[in-house]
This record gives C-alpha cells, structure tokens and sequence, in this order.
C-alpha cells in the first residue's frame, strides 16, 4: 500500500500544503462571487470564504414578502454555491501541484 511514498520527504511535504492552505486563504478573501434571481430583482454577494457581502433587492419586491424570500434564497444558494465550486476547484489544484510523495 505504501511501498511508492518515500516517508524522508513527508515533512516538506507538510510544509508546502500549510503554505499553499495560507495562500488559499488569501486568495479566496479577495474574490466575490454574485448570483442574481427573478430576472435580476434579488442580487447576492459573497467572498470567497462564503460570507455575504451585499444583498440587492428591488424596490418592487418591497410589497411581495412571500416572492422576496423565496427569490432571496435562491440567489444565497447560488453564490454559496458558486463559493464551494471554486474552493473545490482551488483545493484540487493544489493537490494534484504537490507531488514530491513518490
């Protein structure tokens, strides 16, 4: 099973993922993701760590609180959505740029 891992490098190994996690971090701080529903009625914003950042909603959704939530939940869950594509994305990059383990 492990008989292709050289076990001599497993601390560089380590080092180099702690390193690329940190640069990780930083990069998904700096990206926004935004996600619209109804036609652009609701509009969403997140960073890259999943936390939203602006909500947009127009006025004529003021009056229709039923039409709001559901149109709100929507756009929260696309640019949520689109936040752990991009992590899984990033994660898997870093991943297959490792090697060193052979």
């Amino acid at each position: 099973m492990f008989e292709n891992i050289d076990f001599s490098k497993m601390g560089e190994l380590l080092n180099q993922v702690q390193e690329k996690a940190k640069s990780l971090e930083l990069e998904l701080e700096g990206k926004e993701f935004s996600a619209k529903s109804g036609g652009g009625l609701v509009s969403v914003s997140a960073n890259g760590k999943g936390e939203i950042i602006d909500v947009s909603i127009d006025d004529s959704l003021l009056e229709d609180k039923e039409s709001l939530q559901i149109l709100l939940i929507a756009a929260i869950n696309d640019a949520l959505a689109m936040v752990a594509q991009n992590k899984t994305s990033l994660a898997g990059n870093i991943l297959s740029g490792l090697g060193g383990m052979k």
